[in-house]
């Protein structure tokens, strides 16, 4: 356990004060249900931008990235500069435009103006079950995290840390959301580049980095640059760490779950129509971008980094979660602790006999063993900051979602304004207490990151399919799309049912129809799931398609492309407009690639 001084909860201390205050401070002005969900249309594209980040920037990212950096190497960059950036710079030039313009509050009711109710009340479902599982892998990071450095019981921690969250949601809505996630993106800034700066410096800079890596790849038996090169060994499955080829790769992650997750998660899309323009809106995901891409270096390189390291200090680092010498002589030479198994107090193994890391300790092990009194207090509010962020994005978009799209359309309709701001007030309670039993889910993976990246497979993956061919073919029917994406999600179900990682058992990853093939990551399983899902939904809804009836043109004016009038740019400055933004966006994301192919 990690002894904190005083200085260290001062920090965290003044923190929770200035978040709580920002929550009381707005209660005064969210009069109506618009100013609740939707910030009364009116926070300027900087503020929406960072927030649209540091809505995804949560515990998942910033404890899963650096668990993937630790498992994968920086091969985890994919998760950037395939598997985002280009699907943000695609919604805010291609879709912000239909978010918009046609002023849905939420994009389930974006499904109903295109499509229909049963679409819109199918998308609310799955996206709100979805939510409240993102939420409860925030709760389980920060339960974790909490029980590791301040020795808390689990269950206190997770009721602590839910209990904040909802204080200043419950008073300020997604206005108190949005600044307390810019807050949390600065937080998260100065609390991480320091970690990473003495991290480098005791592995002697990138150099040093890549050689201990090296070792850890022969290891493991890859080529000594596995670890460190993003797409030089991405020719063959079993060349890299991930375990996929760069077609699952491309087709399951740059496009597939990144489309899949920014074009159409209302938790992303939520921040941009709160912006006070459509020119505003559009910018949102670029200005989002920008920051986006560098964040590998802040969230992944703690990943790699505790991998290889030693601590700086006498004790070792795996003593500071376990205690039996058995145990700390299995660990590995890095910082990264063995998960162990809660029946008998011993490290886990897999299936081919290999200890089972606890790579999600990735981050916080080497957190704890290279930051010194106060500024260990500042990266520990770094990282209640980024679950805070993350968490409050997902409760957010959860009462928007089903206030408006479940409880407005079909249990209480016709009901005055003030009865559905009470209503998302008490989603917002709902919301966290089952996010709290979804917490106690994501301890069945030993990795945060693949978990959520299996969750956007069943729900975005056959989502993304459907808008596209909605927002670009006015063809698609509703009939189409619910058959289509009823369909998508069962393939999800039947490909992951029937296919498991190399190492697992099957149960909660995979396996449960029957083992007809095995991936060599979970990773890998996951992408090749979302593959499964989006094809099915994509030919399933054509064909369907073809044989219902279309909806006349002049009925989806403003949610077809080709049928909607193109936005006109209200900006003076030449460099504030959104295809110069995305230009150099897209350039910049080129030359990242390029220097660690």
């Amino acid at each position: 356990m990690t002894h904190l001084t005083g200085v260290d909860y001062a920090v965290m201390l003044l923190y929770f004060v200035f978040v709580l205050g920002i929550g009381f401070t707005l209660k005064r002005s969210v009069k109506t249900s618009e100013d609740f969900f939707l910030s009364g249309r009116s926070i300027p594209a900087w503020v929406t931008g960072l927030a649209f980040l540091s809505a995804n920037l949560g515990a998942q990212e910033v404890i899963g990235m650096g668990a993937s950096g630790a498992k994968y190497g920086i091969a985890t960059s994919h998760f950037y500069w395939i598997g985002a950036i280009p699907a943000m710079v695609f919604v805010g030039l291609f879709m912000m435009p239909f978010y918009y313009g046609s002023r849905a509050r939420s994009v389930p009711e974006y499904l109903k103006l295109r499509f229909d109710e049963k679409t819109r009340a199918l998308n609310a479902v799955s996206f709100a079950t979805m939510t409240v599982f993102s939420s409860g892998i925030s709760l389980y990071a920060m339960g974790k995290l909490l029980n590791l450095l301040l020795g808390w019981s689990f269950d206190v921690s997770i009721l602590i840390a839910a209990g904040i969250v909802l204080a200043y949601i419950f008073f300020g809505g997604l206005t108190s959301a949005i600044y307390n996630e810019v807050l949390q993106f600065f937080l998260i800034v100065l609390g991480f580049a320091p970690l990473v700066f003495l991290g480098l410096r005791a592995v002697g800079g990138w150099h040093g980095l890549s050689a201990k890596l090296a070792a850890a790849a022969v290891t493991n038996g890859y080529a000594p640059g596995a670890y460190t090169r993003s797409w030089a060994f991405m020719g063959h499955a079993s060349q890299n760490p991930v375990g996929v080829e760069w077609f699952g790769l491309v087709m399951g992650l740059g496009f597939v779950l990144s489309f899949g997750y920014w074009c159409t998660d209302f938790l992303v899309v939520q921040r941009a129509m709160a912006a006070n323009s459509m020119t505003a809106a559009r910018r949102t995901p670029l200005i989002a971008a920008i920051p986006k891409m560098l964040f590998p270096f802040l969230v992944i390189f703690p990943g790699m980094i505790a991998l290889v390291v030693t601590s700086p200090r006498a004790a070792p680092a795996a003593s500071a979660v376990v205690a039996p010498a058995a145990v700390v002589a299995e660990a590995p030479a890095g910082l990264v602790p063995p998960k162990i198994d809660a029946a008998t107090g011993q490290p886990l193994h897999d299936a081919r006999g290999r200890v089972v890391l606890d790579y999600d300790m990735a981050t916080p092990m080497l957190l704890v063993n290279f930051f010194p009194a106060g500024l260990l207090g500042l990266g520990l509010t770094a990282l209640l900051a980024s679950f805070m962020s993350g968490m409050a994005g997902n409760v957010t978009a959860f009462n928007t979602v089903w206030t408006y799209d479940l409880y407005q359309s079909y249990v209480r309709p016709g009901q005055d304004d003030a009865h559905y701001l009470r209503m998302g007030r008490i989603a917002t309670v709902a919301g966290i207490a089952i996010s709290i039993a979804c917490a106690y889910v994501a301890t069945r993976f030993n990795n945060i990151m693949d978990f959520l990246q299996l969750v956007f497979a069943f729900v975005n993956a056959p989502l993304f399919a459907t808008f596209a061919l909605g927002m670009f073919w006015k063809r698609t029917t509703g009939h189409g799309a619910f058959a289509g994406l009823v369909s998508g999600t069962l393939a999800a179900a039947i490909h992951h049912g029937l296919s498991l990682p190399a190492g697992a058992t099957a149960g909660v990853k995979g396996g449960y129809f029957g083992v007809v093939t095995t991936y060599p990551s979970e990773l890998a399983q996951t992408f090749w799931t979302a593959i499964f899902a989006w094809v099915t939904c994509f030919v399933v809804t054509i064909l369907v398609s073809l044989v219902t009836r279309p909806r006349a043109e002049a009925e989806l004016t403003g949610l077809v492309y080709g049928l909607t009038a193109k936005p006109q740019d209200t900006v003076l400055r030449w460099y504030e407009r959104p295809i110069v933004l995305a230009s150099v966006v897209l350039a910049l994301t080129l030359v990242l690639n390029l220097i660690f192919f």
